[in-house]
């Protein structure tokens, strides 16, 4: 990552003062090996300059159909890479540019969850820790509560890296005061745990208390895993003007507006006034305003806020919903959804509900996530304010 380089990969002619071949040679070279394995890390860091663009040499490198001539430009002479592997890794692959991203094989690795971030604090991270601090468990006692409260207050990420910090953070604490002369067993449970890392530095979002007419509980996915964002919709005297808030990406804001075509269209069958449209403003926003939203994944949980804001009929609180809109009414598939349902479970909510072309992926959920949990698959939107509107309540409205 942040190779900006291209003679790290090709090498530099000979005719350069300190010129050296390029990384995968003296790779090779090392291994004594034709066939080693290569590791590329971080490729969407890659960047360009005067140098030149390493991604455009790494098109030769990668390339099935190139790479058993390679030419490094010290060595002078085609090189067979046809053998090697070439494993690279990446957060984004939106940043890799596209003709390289065509020559790979992308596979999606899904971040760990809470459940499987305590065990790997419980047995490696900790001792590890324990045996960098020059501690022993008889020292300091870590017990699981609060490992999980470190999980889900202190830390926001996909792997283990900021839980591994802050258990450091806990070593050395425990390990000044035992310099100091002080020493005993040291106990950390939720209940102190404040007391050596300091307040929380994420609050989650709060469970809605009771059922709310204009606001829907959809679910989505971050590169820390997965999470829960309430959408709320109000309506008020004005022109039929929409507006979104909550710094939403274009995507979202597309997906607003075809959920409110929807909505329109459907409004004979949902006993709305179509002069509600016309005679009243609409607001959407997003909570957390300060984070960039984006993704049609949230289409059903905004049409949903929509009906409910026009109707007057409050949102199922217990239900969580994903999914994409179309402005017939058609709910498409997304992804993330192992996150999305550890997220549900996390806050509560029992039932979620999916696309129905989403179905085959819920054989990648533990059976531990699933279990108390309802996946209600589904084909239309139709489907989707049956379940989630509540029957015969009407509150009163803007009109």
């Amino acid at each position: 990552g942040g190779m900006r380089d291209e003679a790290e990969i090709r090498g530099h002619r000979r005719t350069y003062v300190g010129a050296m071949p390029g990384r995968i040679i003296p790779g090779i070279k090392t291994t004594c090996r034709n066939n080693p394995v290569f590791m590329l890390d971080e490729v969407d860091k890659i960047g360009m300059d005067f140098r030149g663009d390493p991604a455009s040499a790494l098109l030769e490198v990668l390339d099935p159909e190139q790479n058993f001539a390679f030419a490094d430009h010290y060595l002078g002479v085609p090189f067979d890479l046809s053998n090697v592997m070439f494993i690279t890794t990446a957060n984004l692959i939106e940043s890799i540019p596209s003709p390289l991203r065509d020559r790979m094989e992308i596979i999606y690795l899904s971040g760990y969850t809470a459940e499987e971030k305590a065990g790997i604090a419980k047995n490696f991270l900790i001792p590890k820790q324990l045996e960098e601090h020059g501690i022993t468990t008889r020292d300091l006692k870590i017990n699981e509560s609060a490992v999980l409260l470190i999980i889900t207050h202190y830390t926001r990420e996909a792997g283990v890296r900021n839980l591994e910090r802050e258990i450091a953070n806990l070593c050395r604490k425990v390990a000044r005061k035992i310099a100091e002369g002080k020493e005993k067993t040291y106990h950390i449970s939720s209940n102190n745990l404040s007391k050596y890392l300091g307040v929380p530095k994420f609050l989650p979002e709060e469970e809605i208390k009771k059922d709310e007419v204009g606001v829907s509980t959809g679910l989505a996915w971050t590169e820390a895993g997965g999470d829960i964002i309430y959408i709320e919709a109000t309506i008020m005297k004005g022109k039929g003007t929409l507006t979104l808030t909550g710094q939403l990406g274009d995507v979202m804001k597309e997906s607003a507006h075809a959920a409110l075509s929807y909505i329109r269209s459907r409004a004979r069958s949902l006993h709305i006034n179509n002069d509600l449209f016309s005679k009243n403003d609409i607001h959407i926003h997003v909570p957390a305003g300060a984070t960039p939203k984006d993704g049609p994944s949230a289409g059903i949980t905004m049409a949903t806020a929509i009906a409910s804001a026009f109707t007057g009929r409050p949102v199922n609180k217990s239900s969580a919903m994903t999914g994409e809109v179309t402005l017939r009414g058609r709910v498409l598939p997304i992804g993330g959804l192992k996150e999305k349902a550890l997220a549900a479970k996390r806050m509560g909510i029992h039932r979620v509900i999916i696309p129905k072309r989403n179905e085959k992926d819920l054989e990648d959920i533990p059976k531990y996530i699933k279990k108390d949990m309802e996946f209600v698959p589904v084909e239309t939107m139709d489907e989707v304010l049956k379940i989630a509107l509540k029957k015969g309540v009407r509150r009163a409205r803007a009109n």
